[in-house]
């Protein structure tokens, strides 16, 4: 629907050659005519499915207008296309491609839920609701993976904390002195199948801005390990955590689940003592090379809090930086694996770092961050929804693997996949999408449509 506060035509009277006119007036258009292709990669997960399923709506189906599934696959499509903000919707309304996705007429279908609608979705919902469709966004990555990767021999669980800044009175914000902001601290968690170079996101929990790393790391780790284990018996399972999960309690949770672990431990003087012989040989190493230098090893080590002794793998760095003294980096992390403590700290904790651009790609190109209604709660599905619109965009990562967009992002995907000018029409037989002719990788798009079933016409 036309705002009619907003000009539909300007004119540029002299940026090029002759005047240039500009003006909203084509009918049954979108700007994200490849959008398809999230419709295409949410059936064959059956992601929104399973998350509608999972919160039944509770008014009587004959007085409403817009059904609880509805709202929630036009949230998860719509942040998946861009439009991370409730107030979006408005605009949107009308969006042919956006009715489509929803499988509403794209020209003749009803409009879309407005913005008011939508809040009162995301506000709706009791902490038992939003634990249901959580489980059913981390059970529907765990059954993707699985049927992509029956006999995968390792399973690998990454979790990590990130921020999301907060402005306002908001439930449960707090001013965290780390990060210099009031904000929320969720918790996430990604999954990699073998030596896979990229992660998987099927995890999302959101938390107050005063909370402790290992906050809520134990009973995400419970729910989630066993759900692996179903999935992937035959697979050993392996845990990889930063240094402020490494909690007494954390660590007898993954010796009692039976699974690999490596997690980083703070300094202390018994690990700095326990370093100073390695620091020496790698400063020697500097001082005589005049480049930085690294020294592993290993030692036996046991806090006053823990019941028996453990593994520690020590990387004892030295840092060159031209014009500046050396710096010592001495790094340590507990682990119950066997490898040499190079191979185990470069090649296995190091890949956890990974996590960090997955992070990226959720605040940089979902706004996963974008957490500013004033109830805690309403903000916990906000970041569901966003988990859940990442996870169909991963899928087109993976579809995507024999193209030339395999080690694109999630945000190139969008740009190049999604975001296409189109026009729909409407025969008696069908509905046609016109793409420009000029797009950056029509072989692409059609390379991924063709791995969800489409055919030539």
């Amino acid at each position: 629907m036309n705002d009619p506060t907003v000009a539909q035509t300007v004119l540029f009277p002299d940026l090029v050659d002759r005047p240039l006119v500009a003006t909203f007036d084509q009918a049954h258009a979108s700007s994200d005519g490849g959008a398809i292709l999230l419709k295409a990669a949410d059936r064959s997960l059956g992601l929104i499915a399973a998350l509608a399923q999972a919160v039944p709506d509770p008014r009587a189906a004959t007085r409403v207008t817009h059904a609880w599934p509805d709202v929630l696959a036009q949230r998860i499509f719509g942040i998946a296309c861009g439009y991370p903000d409730a107030n979006d919707a408005d605009g949107l309304a009308d969006d042919p491609i956006q009715k489509l996705l929803l499988d509403r007429d794209p020209i003749a279908g009803g409009r879309l839920a407005s913005q008011p609608t939508v809040s009162r979705f995301e506000n709706a919902l009791a902490p038992r609701g939003l634990y249901a469709i959580g489980e059913a966004l981390t059970d529907t990555v765990i059954a993707r993976h699985r049927r992509r990767k029956r006999h995968a021999r390792r399973v690998t669980i990454d979790l990590d904390v990130t921020e999301d800044a907060t402005h306002g009175a908001q439930q449960l914000t707090f001013f965290n002195g780390f990060y210099g902001g009031w904000c929320y601290l969720p918790l996430m968690a990604f999954l990699t199948i073998d030596d896979e170079p990229r992660q998987y996101l099927v995890a999302a929990l959101l938390r107050p801005g005063n909370a402790a790393t290992a906050v809520g790391a134990a009973g995400l780790l419970r729910r989630l390990i066993p759900k692996v284990w179903v999935a992937f018996p035959r697979a050993r399972v392996r845990v990889r955590l930063d240094g402020g999960f490494a909690t007494p309690a954390l660590f007898d949770e993954l010796e009692a689940a039976g699974v690999e672990y490596v997690v980083a431990m703070a300094k202390n003087k018994v690990l700095e003592t326990a370093a100073a012989p390695l620091l020496r040989e790698a400063r020697a190493q500097a001082e005589a090379t005049g480049a930085s230098a690294r020294v592993f090893g290993e030692t036996r080590y046991q806090a006053k809090t823990w019941p028996h002794a453990r593994r520690a793998v020590i990387k004892a760095e030295v840092v060159v930086h031209p014009g500046r003294d050396l710096r010592d980096n001495p790094r340590i992390v507990i682990t119950n694996l066997r490898h040499r403590p190079e191979r185990l700290y470069r090649e296995i904790y190091c890949a956890r770092g990974d996590s960090e651009n997955r992070l990226k790609e959720l605040h940089h190109d979902l706004a996963v961050g974008r957490t500013s209604c004033p109830r805690f709660w309403a903000n916990q599905l906000r970041v569901t929804l966003t988990a859940a619109a990442y996870v169909l965009l991963q899928e087109l990562q993976l579809r995507a693997d024999r193209t030339s967009l395999a080690r694109a992002q999630v945000g190139r995907l969008r740009l190049v996949l999604l975001k296409i000018g189109v026009r729909v029409t409407r025969s008696v037989r069908r509905f046609v999408l016109h793409l420009p002719r000029a797009h950056p990788d029509p072989h692409a798009w059609q390379a991924i449509a063709a791995s969800f079933g489409a055919v030539r016409a």
